[in-house]
């Protein structure tokens, strides 16, 4: 074959080449893999035309342009410290962490060019207010709640740029070092009278208690006393009944029983004694031995 042939036989088939080199080109840039932790914006003559999600799309070629290939996962902005002055006139440093990520990414191309920064003052301006709503104690006791509306607040500020914020925290509250002295000192004086209550409430109880226990002796002496006089107005009540039924004898019976009575107390004495007995004591025993059997 000359050369004039292979030329020949080139300048034929070069329209074939040209025309595989393009179905080539065009399905390669008809075709776009999306991987899953990504979305691509396309453009067509520079203007927005869809937004790829992950797995195989399809394109016009030279038409259609993925200019902006955008990450879906959750980020993390660097821990930043500003200043705030609560409700109280305090002075604080607050130390936040915010976590967001990108859910619709033709918003944020098209929005706003800095995004990490821009939710950066916006944190930092919705932290300040919300710190200045609140006096100090509750800052540090309500941190939760703060965290809460910080979290709705920006959100809220950032719905616009097609982001959502998925955690907001407030890492720390610093304080200088002329208000941690001063809240010792309250500390401090603050320990020191619930220490005097406790003892001054202990005290109170004591009285309480001792002044019970003698309202309770008295009650019990004031008892012991009524049952020993319902006991004696008994007793006279049975004698009074007796001498009613039996006349002098009963009384006189009853006189000579307590005499017997004590003698034998003076006898049962322990020790060496002398005991003097009356010249009548044997006529009482008498007596009433004589009544209690004439009583039978």
């Amino acid at each position: 074959m000359t050369e004039e042939q292979i030329i020949g036989l080139l300048t034929s088939n070069i329209i074939y080449l040209l025309a595989a080199v393009l179905i080539v080109v065009v399905i390669f840039k008809g075709i776009k893999i999306v991987p899953q932790s990504e979305k691509y914006v396309v453009e067509r003559f520079g203007r927005l035309h869809s937004v790829l999600g992950p797995g195989i799309n399809f394109i016009v070629p030279f038409l259609d342009v993925a200019r902006h290939k955008i990450s879906i996962l959750e980020r993390q902005l660097p821990n930043a410290t500003q200043d705030a002055i609560t409700k109280d006139n305090v002075l604080v440093q607050i130390d936040t962490s915010v976590f967001y990520r990108i859910l619709e990414p033709e918003k944020t191309v098209y929005r706003i060019r800095d995004v990490d920064g821009a939710i950066a003052t916006t944190v930092a301006g919705i932290v300040r207010a919300e710190i200045g709503k609140m006096d100090l104690d509750e800052v540090q006791s309500n941190r939760a709640q703060l965290i809460t509306r910080i979290q709705e607040s920006v959100e809220t500020a950032v719905d616009d740029w097609g982001i959502e914020v998925t955690r907001a925290e407030i890492l720390d509250v610093n304080l200088d070092q002329a208000t941690r002295d001063a809240m010792l000192q309250q500390l401090n004086a603050e320990r020191a009278r619930r220490a005097q209550v406790t003892e001054a409430e202990g005290q109170k109880r004591s009285v309480e208690l001792n002044a019970d226990a003698e309202l309770y002796a008295a009650e019990q002496t004031a008892k012991a006393r009524r049952i020993q006089a319902e006991a004696e107005a008994y007793a006279t009540g049975v004698v009074a009944k007796a001498i009613q039924d039996n006349g002098i004898e009963a009384a006189q019976y009853q006189v000579a029983l307590k005499q017997v009575e004590s003698l034998n107390a003076l006898g049962n004495g322990t020790g060496s004694q002398t005991i003097v007995v009356p010249a009548n004591a044997l006529e009482a025993f008498g007596d009433a031995f004589k009544m209690l059997k004439g009583g039978k």
